[in-house]
């Protein structure tokens, strides 16, 4: 319910927030809300509170998160992919720190609720911090399309109802144009011509299929470690433990790699690499090499969701609206990846589901062919 229900309340949030004040706006709103649900779920006393506060953070989390993203991709059109790394490193610091915040917290003889009052705290924090920012005037989202996008020759031409109009920027004429469509109408035609190309679509595709050896694997690991590998809960939770702090140590790793290599380089080294690590995974005996071969793998992968994720805005240049709106559309339907593998675990048994995602890399690498290949990003 939370993914369906508050992920298509998230959906039009890119576009009715396209930028400059109502952009802010909507981060600031959303923050409001993030942290009241947040709050919210620490004080349910029924599975109905819960199910509702779960539900409202997925928008309020678009609004607040997403939004954000975007900006920064505005803000750096040119060095997207490095910002898009440092943007990953702090979600994975937050991953690391969330099972220590839970373990301190039962330490102190505190529950599950302690926990997500903390979490509330932490957000009212950071919506505050949001409040004081300044925003740099060179860099609001409100001009024309930025040059140097990470892919501008992928995307081509925009074809008819795609360039719709900016909040401050003049709108391109056209037949779609502002002359016989209203701003709403041109917006949604746009997202819709997006759709129509293979550059934009490959990404939101890949962004998708890649994370099923990524978010999909973790939720899985532990169980399959337990139940198919017959491994200890002691060895399980360690495990998870190693995969996060890898994954931690990936995204480090990424932002220097990036000064020195091209960001396709490291994804297409990297699926070469989960290609051979993966099934090594699956098919090692004991825990020691299960679980050296699970940090190197996680390593591997850290950089696919940056990368992608900066391919897919560096295909729409000065688009950012349209990039949220598909991103949200997509995750809604890479929701069916965890249901997927679960349906056929229940089926064929969990090793068969994930032995199944070792097509994940080959996917990767089929998918980044014939996409334009950038020089490197210097500081």
């Amino acid at each position: 319910m939370p993914l369906l229900v508050g992920g298509a309340l998230e959906l039009p949030l890119g576009l009715l927030a396209d930028g400059g004040r109502r952009r802010r706006l909507a981060v600031l709103a959303g923050g409001i809300v993030f942290a009241l649900s947040l709050a919210a779920v620490a004080g349910a006393r029924s599975f109905a509170v819960l199910l509702a506060a779960f539900t409202v953070f997925f928008p309020a989390s678009g609004a607040f998160v997403s939004l954000t993203q975007a900006e920064l991709m505005d803000a750096w059109p040119d060095r997207q992919a490095q910002v898009m790394a440092r943007w990953d490193l702090a979600g994975s610091t937050g991953a690391v720190a969330g099972p220590l915040l839970v373990t301190a917290v039962i330490a102190a003889r505190g529950n599950w609720r302690v926990a997500y009052l903390v979490l509330a705290v932490l957000a009212a924090a950071a919506w505050i911090g949001t409040c004081l920012r300044d925003d740099h005037p060179a860099r609001a989202a409100t001009g024309p399309a930025p040059a140097g996008p990470a892919d501008p020759e992928e995307a081509g031409p925009a074809p008819a109802g795609f360039a719709g109009p900016e909040e401050a920027g003049p709108a391109p004429a056209g037949p779609a144009g502002p002359e016989e469509a209203g701003p709403g109408e041109a917006r949604v035609r746009g997202v819709l011509a997006a759709l129509r190309h293979w550059a934009i679509v490959r990404w939101l595709v890949l962004l998708q299929v890649a994370d099923l050896l990524v978010d999909v694997l973790t939720g899985f690991a532990a169980l399959y470690l337990v139940d198919v590998a017959r491994l200890s809960p002691a060895v399980a939770a360690l495990a998870i433990a190693v995969r996060l702090g890898s994954a931690l140590a990936g995204d480090a790793l990424l932002i220097f790699v990036l000064d020195r290599m091209a960001d396709l380089t490291v994804l297409r080294a990297g699926a070469l690499g989960a290609g051979l690590l993966y099934p090594g995974f699956l098919l090692a005996p004991g825990a020691a090499a299960k679980l050296a071969l699970l940090a190197v793998l996680s390593a591997a992968t850290a950089p696919w969701y940056p990368l992608l994720q900066a391919r897919l805005y560096g295909s729409l240049p000065g688009r950012t609206p349209v990039a949220v709106t598909l991103n949200s559309a997509a995750g809604l339907a890479g929701g069916l990846g965890p249901l997927a593998v679960g349906l056929i675990a229940g089926r064929f048994g969990l090793s068969w589901a994930l032995a199944g995602l070792a097509v994940v890399p080959v996917a990767v690498l089929a998918g980044t062919a014939g996409a334009k290949k950038p020089e490197p990003e210097r500081e």
